[in-house]
């Protein structure tokens, strides 16, 4: 039987070299002549966080997964100009530039900061001419800081909970060895309020991995993060998928990304999920990107259309 949080095996790996020189590591599964959907991975993770989804496309999906830089197997940059959601972006283009021929699109999919990496380059002309559509799922365009849950609610001084919600972003301790108490910390700070053993474990193996130095870097970043304006120029068709029991990035900005973006298709809030929601839930967020990919994205070899239609706006909940 197939386990769904095991690494699928790639058909094929390439590096693609960022506009700053980065080495970013690029991974294709599934039909070589498959709708392509390209995914974008959140802070501390890596092309496995979406090895559920991948198993679940693959069979007549082209999926194409890469690392971001500082992240997996793709370089750390090689100064502090390295870090920015404007590097994301060029790392993103990269990507693009590579995977989808002029003329060709695919659906992106960014969780976290990933969706982040979405945003940022939404005004990028070469970006927004090889995206058909696009998923935000668990992310947010800015005041991380002031709406983090991870402090419990009875702590109510926002000083406090900033300094404390900035701290756990900045942090350079090394997690060390996936143990039991490291697993209860993610379980509560990242998961939803049912997640299953191997759900957490899967969890903990990622982030884990990612190197200390790295990941403080990166959450200087977000500490910071203001992509409101990018977020209003992404006018591709997007849906939004938010876990109603997410601590980092909570069901407030899933709306506040509703009312701003040009063409929300969807909003879809997934009862009782924390923030990992393509681990916790893969089948509702294949469904959304299968829905994506049916109503946007043509067939290859197919003439695209110049200006689409307006979307109509549609919210989900899941069961």
């Amino acid at each position: 039987m197939t386990v769904p949080y095991e690494a699928v095996r790639p058909r094929r790996e390439h590096t693609v070299v960022s506009a700053d020189g980065t080495r970013l590591h690029v991974e294709e599964y599934g039909r070589a002549d498959g709708p392509t959907v390209v995914l974008s991975h959140g802070w501390t993770c890596s092309t496995l966080f979406w090895a559920p989804v991948v198993r679940l496309l693959a069979a007549d999906h082209r999926v194409v997964a890469y690392d971001q830089r500082g992240h997996g197997r793709s370089a750390a940059p090689a100064t502090r100009t390295g870090y920015g959601t404007g590097v994301l972006a060029d790392d993103l283009q990269a990507v693009l530039e590579t995977v989808v021929p002029d003329g060709q699109r695919a659906v992106l999919a960014g969780h976290s900061m990933g969706g982040m990496t979405i945003m940022a380059a939404s005004g990028r002309a070469s970006v927004r001419g090889r995206t058909a559509a696009v998923l935000l799922a668990s992310t947010g365009s800015g005041q991380l800081l002031g709406s983090t849950e991870v402090l419990p609610p009875k702590v109510r001084s926002k000083g406090l909970r900033r300094f404390f919600h900035r701290q756990l972003l900045v942090s350079r301790l090394p997690l060390g060895p996936v143990t039991p108490m490291s697993k209860a910390a993610l379980k509560y700070g990242v998961l939803g309020t049912e997640p299953t053993p191997e759900q957490v474990a899967f969890t903990a193996r990622i982030v884990h991995a990612c190197r200390a130095s790295q990941r403080a870097a990166w959450g200087r970043v977000l500490a910071v993060l203001d992509l409101d304006r990018e977020l209003a120029a992404l006018d591709a068709p997007t849906a939004i998928v938010v876990g109603t029991a997410d601590r980092l990035t909570p069901k407030g900005h899933a709306h506040r990304m509703a009312a701003a973006l040009p063409r929300l298709v969807s909003l879809t809030e997934l009862p009782r999920l924390g923030h990992m929601t393509p681990i916790e839930d893969a089948v509702s967020v294949e469904h959304v990107i299968r829905e994506l990919v049916a109503e946007h994205l043509a067939p290859a070899g197919a003439a695209q259309p110049q200006e689409p239609a307006q979307e109509s706006v549609k919210e989900e909940e899941s069961a």
